[in-house]
């Protein structure tokens, strides 16, 4: 369907680049010194040749990288400083081979991070993938230094302190501003809590990674904003009827804001017909904001006829949890339509046996996952993927876990929005992304293809919105008011989410 980004957990990075290398007839050592002239020009391309510098090196290969950007520096005539975080005489194989490298070259190893002073950038090498349990003792000092200094930062491989395999701060991690890393892209770099750590990430395969991808199955996808270029396809001859009935349902009283969201969403989002069912104190509301809805009272007898008339349908905006709701819950939960699941209709499905249906997406955020799994919010952040994972298996069907780096998980896949932004951080939000899915599903998408199609047109448009008008203020009418320039994205378009190296 797409053209998205493999990526992979740290174990597959160091087992599949080995393999790599000798299908490549490369060298170990060699992927090292690649690595670290990739960071180093980095470091010299946007920050000037006049930078001064200080690399901070760990045990490891890790630490070998930095070893190879400061020996680079003093080739190069760049002020330079290195702190060994971990004694150098403890070092072994690739990494004390850099490490003497370095010292046969004139270079000199600092006692502390307190020696050096007036430093413009700094290389963090220190803990790499390799982090077992919380940074403790003097590397998170460091890190508390480094975070405290108005230098800018280029982490090698990932920030130290972050798990590359699920983006948990392990403690306390390195703020980059650049992350700079290797043969392929771990998995953690690109959703939850590392999105605050990460900076700009810079990608490169080191030369190996056409035999890396060879030898190792993507554990997770990265898409960006060209997979929904498709959704601009269409025949000349289309008329309404073949562009889907989607039907919306929600809006108790005091709530009606949330259906009309999900109901304007749904017909920006290109379903040939839209109706909805809701409180009929909000009906003339809808008829003013959206009159080319159909609205109507919620009654049982009304919903009944409209799910045979339907093609997709969406409930819980505003649903509320009163006993027609639980009514309507359960008319539409034995429906064999596609369906999306949001809001009240999760917490109604957290109070009734837990039950399995290949036919419908949820899209729970942090909060609401919690509850579907029975376990803490933290524990939910902690592991995004295994928690979209566990959705998907307990409730059949896909799972969109919602928050930064939006995790898609279709039961055999999971895939990350590489768009979106802090500006969506404001109500109404899931009620926009609940009428948008349900329109693509109308549409005759599957249930994988909507979800993510459906996540990326909602959180790219709210990026050119923010683009356009800034971030603070943003709200869910405006990502639905910029639909349908989103949808001029060309097949050939990417987010600004990485930058590759050759």
């Amino acid at each position: 369907m797409s053209q998205a980004k493999p990526l992979f957990t740290a174990q597959q990075v160091r087992t599949g680049e080995r393999i790599a290398a000798q299908l490549a007839g490369i060298e170990m050592y060699q992927l090292m010194l690649s690595a670290g002239e990739a960071v180093f020009e980095q470091v010299i391309a946007r920050y000037g040749q006049q930078v001064k510098l200080l690399v901070l090196c760990g045990g490891g290969n890790n630490g070998g990288d930095g070893y190879v950007v400061a020996k680079l520096a003093l080739q190069q005539q760049v002020t330079v400083n290195v702190v060994a975080v971990k004694d150098p005489s403890k070092l072994i194989g690739d990494a004390l081979k850099a490490y003497e490298a370095f010292i046969d070259a004139g270079g000199q190893v600092l006692s502390h991070i307190s020696n050096a002073e007036d430093v413009d950038v700094i290389v963090d090498a220190m803990l790499g993938t390799g982090l077992r349990g919380d940074v403790s003792g003097e590397a998170a000092e460091i890190i508390e230094h480094v975070n405290a200094r108005a230098a800018k930062v280029v982490a090698v491989d990932v920030p130290s302190g972050l798990c590359s395999d699920t983006g948990r701060v392990l403690g306390c991690c390195i703020k980059a501003n650049v992350t700079v890393t290797f043969i392929g892209i771990k998995q953690g770099l690109v959703t939850g809590q590392a999105r605050n750590y990460v900076g700009e990430l810079v990608f490169t395969g080191l030369g190996v990674q056409q035999e890396f991808e060879q030898t190792e199955t993507a554990s997770a996808n990265w898409d960006f904003p060209s997979i929904i270029a498709k959704l601009n396809q269409r025949e000349a001859c289309v008329h309404k009827g073949s562009l889907g009935k989607a039907l919306v349902v929600g809006g108790d009283y005091g709530m009606g804001g949330a259906i009309l969201i999900a109901s304007r969403a749904c017909l920006k989002a290109g379903a040939g017909l839209t109706a909805c069912l809701t409180d009929e104190r909000n009906i003339s509301s809808g008829l003013v904001a959206s009159p080319e809805v159909m609205f109507a009272p919620w009654s049982t007898q009304r919903l009944i006829e409209r799910l045979q008339w339907s093609s997709a349908v969406a409930l819980g905006p505003g649903l509320g949890q009163s006993a027609h709701a639980e009514e309507l819950f359960e008319l539409v939960s034995h429906s064999s339509l596609p369906k999306v699941f949001d809001a009240d209709a999760l917490n109604l499905l957290t109070t009734t046996k837990p039950s399995v249906d290949a036919n419908r997406i949820i899209t729970p955020h942090p909060g609401e996952a919690a509850r579907l799994l029975n376990c803490s919010v933290v524990d939910v952040e902690n592991n995004r993927y295994q928690a979209a994972r566990d959705l998907s298996k307990k409730y059949g069907g896909v799972a969109i876990l919602k928050g930064a780096g939006t995790v898609i998980d279709d039961g055999q896949h999971r895939y990350v929005c590489a768009a979106g932004n802090a500006g969506m951080a404001t109500g109404g939000m899931g009620d926009a992304l609940t009428g948008i899915i349900v329109a693509l599903l109308a549409q005759g998408f599957t249930q994988s293809e909507a979800a993510r199609m459906g996540v990326m047109l909602h959180s790219y448009a709210a990026d050119l919105n923010v683009k356009q008008q800034g971030i603070v203020g943003l709200s869910a009418m405006d990502v639905v008011n910029t639909l349908r320039k989103a949808l001029s994205v060309t097949a050939n378009d990417h987010c600004s989410s990485v930058t590759e190296l050759n």
